[in-house]
């Protein structure tokens, strides 16, 4: 998933295609969640029923009858039955005439009653205008007996009326309708607590395992990238920070869709469903909570602004520390060894003290705009709404239930805008890496064709021209100018030169690494610029100076996953290199563990490995850079003879230093300052008596040096 480079695409728009690589997953999730968050907020909602319903309307107006006189009543509507008397709710009356017509209402005859709650006791008055004042009690009655309660209007005028103070059974008995009602609710209010639990564990497992999915298509997509890029551009960029994409802020994307993402869809869902709530309470109150969403909208705003600098810092000091970190662990025994400790940590601890205080400014905006922020409006608001309410009789403002409904759905309100807040760090930490990766995405790549079918593809005879190359890792200053040389099937080519002659650019170009400046390089009369890259490196087998060894064991190393390599043809590969009679001797054999490139191994053993290894993959082209540098002369006449077994056939170049181990090379190019000083056979050369005479004469006389000097020491 990578765009032009060219054409610079937002960040949030590269996200979102990750996104949309799994959307009926997240649809999926999106309709659990509204159901989740649905079933969350209908529990105030229920909480109000029960209130207005059933708690509170034992506060509603009555009726009361006679026994006798309620005998005229219709037999379907409820009642209440205290001591010869019957109470009829007005809710109850409502109902029943409900959609009716009535020459006369058979509740006419009623005498208007209310039930009061005063501290802790329930009365009986007949007060028409009850709701109108505030009770309290005058003179109280034994439980059953008739108490003296005085009502005060607003205009402080006062009034003195006895009440009946009801039994604890007396007040169940008043609840007795509603008692099933109520527990019903309640069930339906604690089933809906477990529904939406589950349904939040179900949206919350698919929304995160799909982020998963995501960083894990994202980290793939970098890992094929980086190997299709040219190796100029890991001469130009330390590994640390490669890494440091890959691993550290791809985690970082990661922490965007799992933390970020899920918190804030799973919020504005919450959000929005709390507004229909509170519309559907009651319209003042929405109105009012309104004005929290563009308050929190310009604060979220500024700490963005100020943040994305820092967090900007943080990332890039973050990925400075790891390229050193990667840079010293690789190069431990010469800082050691120059003692250079003390400047290295000195170097660390600038970076790490920038990152620090670069976090510290960023901590300080958070702190203030975030959850203080936050906690602090909304604990003011809940104050202001119960000052402004409470200052009113509540029966003529709202209802005690569309009350407490407000105050929890209010509650509620303010956790996911906490929320929200909380996850802004992460969310700018993650739009900082994301816009690291999508820079490294956009890295400019080899076009690579489809894995090439070893089974399939025509085996090139390995006929090599490189004609009029030159080529410069810098542009202005070339390192080879005007190569050219032909190497024909089965013969073996040696490049010898001082350091920095291009013996080892002239090996990179063959590979594909680096495109020539000027000049074409052909196999088989075709340009290696049209042959795809992989297929160009299929035949072709390498040997380094320092050989690498991979984690795993020895067989491994020599097939690296090749089914078409079977076991018999390692061991055979090992056995032509002269490697198998030492690892016949390790304790697993064929199948010894390599750990850390094969430290436990010597070099010349390390070095035997990797030439089995080119063998194993039976290469047309066999190139062999300095690859006899670091083995012993006894090591070295092993690898001499089976190189001249396997090299019948396939195009060879040799890389050397040691001119002793390129006498049999067809063809030696000496190299001086990126061109062709000389070339020829061994003897041509020598009859020249020119640069390769001395380079040879040079190596001859230390040899002998030497070997003097080691006699004369052990004499």
């Amino acid at each position: 998933m990578r765009d032009n480079p060219k054409v610079k695409t937002p960040v949030i728009r590269r996200l979102l295609r990750y996104t949309l690589l799994y959307k009926y997953r997240i649809a999926a999730a999106l309709l659990v969640l509204c159901l989740a968050v649905g079933a969350e907020l209908a529990g105030p909602y229920l909480a109000k029923t029960m209130i207005d319903r059933h708690i509170g309307s034992i506060a509603l107006p009555w009726k009361q009858f006679d026994a006798a006189a309620g005998a005229e009543l219709p037999a379907d509507v409820k009642r209440i039955e205290l001591e010869g008397q019957l109470y009829v709710r007005s809710d109850w009356i409502a109902a029943y005439t409900e959609g009716k017509t009535f020459e006369r209402s058979p509740f006419a005859g009623g005498e208007d009653a209310r039930i009061l709650q005063i501290g802790r006791g329930m009365y009986v008055l007949h007060a028409p205008a009850a709701e109108e004042l505030n009770w309290s009690v005058v003179r109280e009655a034994d439980t059953g007996g008739v108490a003296v309660l005085r009502g005060t209007d607003k205009n402080n005028g006062a009034q003195e009326v006895a009440a009946r103070k009801l039994t604890a059974a007396e007040t169940a008995r008043f609840y007795g309708h509603d008692m099933m009602p109520a527990f019903r609710l309640l069930a339906l209010y604690v089933a809906l607590l477990f529904a939406g639990s589950l349904l939040h564990f179900i949206q919350s497992y698919t929304l995160q395992s799909t982020a998963l999915r995501m960083i894990q298509q994202m980290r793939m997509d970098l890992m094929r990238h980086i190997q299709k890029m040219p190796v100029r551009y890991f001469d130009n960029t330390p590994i640390g920070q490669v890494v440091s994409r890959i691993a550290n802020d791809t985690e970082a994307v990661r922490d965007l869709f799992i933390s970020f993402m899920a918190t804030f869809v799973v919020s504005s869902i919450t959000i929005i469903g709390i507004y229909i709530a509170l519309f559907i309470l009651d319209v003042r109150l929405a109105l009012v909570a309104l004005a929290f969403i563009p308050l929190f909208a310009v604060v979220m705003t500024v700490h963005l602004k100020y943040t994305k600098r820092f967090v900007s810092v943080m990332r890039a000091r973050l990925s400075d520390m790891n390229a050193m970190i990667s840079e010293s662990i690789a190069v431990m025994p010469i800082l050691q060894a120059f003692r250079q400790e003390k400047s290295r940590m000195k170097e660390f601890e600038t970076l790490n003290e920038d990152r620090y205080i670069n976090n510290i400014k960023n901590m300080r905006v958070f702190s203030l705009s975030s959850r203080n922020f936050t906690g602090l409006v909304g604990a003011l608001f809940t104050a202001c709404t119960v000052w402004y309410f409470g200052g009113q009789s509540l029966q003529t403002s709202i209802s005690f239930g569309v009350f407490y409904a407000f105050i929890e759905y209010m509650g509620r309100f303010f956790q996911p805008i906490i929320g929200i807040f909380d996850q802004l760090m992460n969310a700018q930490r993650a739009v900082v890496s994301s816009e690291k990766v999508f820079q490294l995405l956009d890295e400019e790549a080899a076009e690579t064709a489809k894995p090439v079918n070893p089974q399939g593809a025509r085996r090139p005879d390995g006929r090599v021209v490189f004609d009029q190359v030159t080529f410069a890792y810098k542009e202005g200053e070339p390192v080879l100018r005007h190569i050219s040389f032909e190497a024909n099937k089965g013969e073996t080519v040696a490049l010898v030169g001082h350091t920095g002659s291009g013996k080892s650019s002239i090996m990179n170009l063959l590979l594909g690494f680096y495109e020539p400046s000027d000049g074409q390089i052909r196999i088989d009369d075709r340009d290696i610029r049209d042959i795809p890259k992989q297929a160009l490196r299929q035949h072709m087998g390498i040997v380094l100076q320092d050989p690498f060894l991979f984690a795993g064991d020895i067989k491994f190393n020599v097939s690296l996953y090749n089914k078409n390599i079977t076991p018999e043809q390692v061991r055979q590969a090992l056995a032509d290199v002269g490697a198998a009679g030492f690892i016949e001797q390790l304790p697993g054999g064929y199948d010894e563990p390599v750990v850390e490139r094969g430290s436990t191994l010597s070099a010349g053993q390390r070095q035997l490995i990797s030439f089995a290894r080119a063998l194993a993959f039976d290469p047309a082209i066999l190139i062999l850079d300095e690859a006899t540098a670091s083995i012993d002369s006894e090591t070295e006449g092993l690898i001499q003879e089976a190189l001249r077994v396997v090299s019948e056939g396939r195009t060879t170049f040799i890389i050397a230093h040691r001119l002793s181990t390129i006498r049999e090379a067809d063809q030696i190019l000496v190299l001086h300052r990126g061109e062709i000083a000389e070339r020829g056979t061994h003897e041509e050369l020598m009859k020249l008596q020119g640069r390769y005479y001395r380079m040879y004469q040079l190596q001859a006389g230390i040899g002998k040096e030497t070997e003097a000097s080691v006699i004369t020491g052990a004499s």
